[in-house]
C-alpha cells in the first residue's frame, strides 16, 4: 500500500530567516495523523536566508541526516567537529548521551535549500559522533545509492537506528527499482517529478509505504528521490 503525502499538505512556518515544509509534526505544527513514520521522526524541507541559521542547540539519542540541495551549511558541534556541507554530500550525527550544535548558511548572497532528517536510534546513550561523505548520486545517475545502514555496509554511513537511506538522481526516461528488506518504506522527492509504482509524486510530494515487496521508480523529465528502507 502507497499512502500519498503530498507537498501541499505538509506543515509551514516561515520566520523569514527560515522557510520551512514539515512532513511529520514539529516544533509548533502538531498533527497526530503525522508523527512520524517507523523510525522516520523528522523531514523537514529547510531554506535558511544568506548568514543566517540555527545557533547552538542541544540534542541527545537522536540519529540526524542532512542533505544539501543548494548553498551550503556550515557545521560546528561539540564534539570539535566543524565541517561546512554542499550538495553531494551527506551529514550524519549520533547525539547519542548529548551534544550541542550549530547549523549556520555561510554564504552571504545565497540561500541554501536542504533536508533535515531524524531517525529515531536503536540504542541510547551512545557516544556522540559527527561525519559527512560525498556520494556519487549526482555523478552516478540512474541508480539507488545507499548512504546510510545499520552495518554500514558498502561505504554507507553506520546509523543506530532501524532504517536505511538511499538516494537516486534519475535522468529523462529511467528508473530504478528497490527490494524492501521488511515491506515498509517512505519515499521524498527532493527534485523533479516521478512516477512510484504507477503514482505520480512532484517535488516535496513523499509516499509511506506498507506491506511492498519491492518499489519501481521512474521519471519523463528528470527527479531526485530518498528512498527509506524501513523496519
Amino acid at each position: 500500500m502507497l499512502t500519498l503525502r503530498q507537498s501541499n499538505e505538509r506543515g509551514h512556518a516561515n520566520h523569514g530567516w527560515l522557510d520551512s515544509n514539515f512532513s511529520f509534526s514539529f516544533a509548533e505544527y502538531y498533527d497526530s495523523a503525522h508523527m512520524g513514520f517507523r523510525a522516520l521522526r523528522v523531514i523537514n524541507e529547510d531554506h535558511i536566508a544568506p548568514a543566517m541559521g540555527f545557533g547552538k542547540h542541544p540534542h541527545r539519542d537522536m540519529e540526524i541526516l542532512t542533505y544539501v540541495l543548494e548553498g551550503a551549511i556550515a557545521h560546528e558541534d561539540s564534539t570539535g567537529a566543524s565541517e561546512t556541507l554542499t550538495p553531494g554530500e551527506l551529514q550524519h550525527m549520533s547525539a547519542g548521551s548529548g551534544v550541542r550544535h550549530s547549523e549556520m548558511n555561510p554564504s552571504p548572497g545565497e540561500e541554501c535549500h536542504l533536508l533535515q532528517i531524524w531517525l529515531l536510534p536503536n540504542q541510547l546513550g551512545i557516544a556522540p559522533k559527527y561525519e559527512q561523505k560525498r556520494f556519487a548520486v549526482t555523478t552516478e545517475p540512474d541508480k539507488l545509492h545507499l548512504l546510510a545502514s545499520k552495518d554500514g555496509r558498502d561505504g554507507s554511513f553506520h546509523v543506530y537506528t532501524d532504517a536505511e537511506l538511499l538516494a537516486a538522481k534519475l535522468t529523462p526516461g529511467a528508473s530504478v527499482t528497490h527490494a524492501f528488506r521488511g515491506g515498509y518504506g517512505w519515499l521524498q522527492v527532493a527534485r523533479g517529478s516521478v512516477t512510484v509504482n504507477g503514482v505520480e509524486l512532484k517535488q516535496g510530494d513523499a509516499v509511506a509505504i506498507s506491506g511492498e515487496s519491492s518499489l519501481t521508480v521512474a521519471t519523463q523529465d528528470g527527479g531526485e528521490v530518498l528512498l527509506f528502507d524501513l523496519d
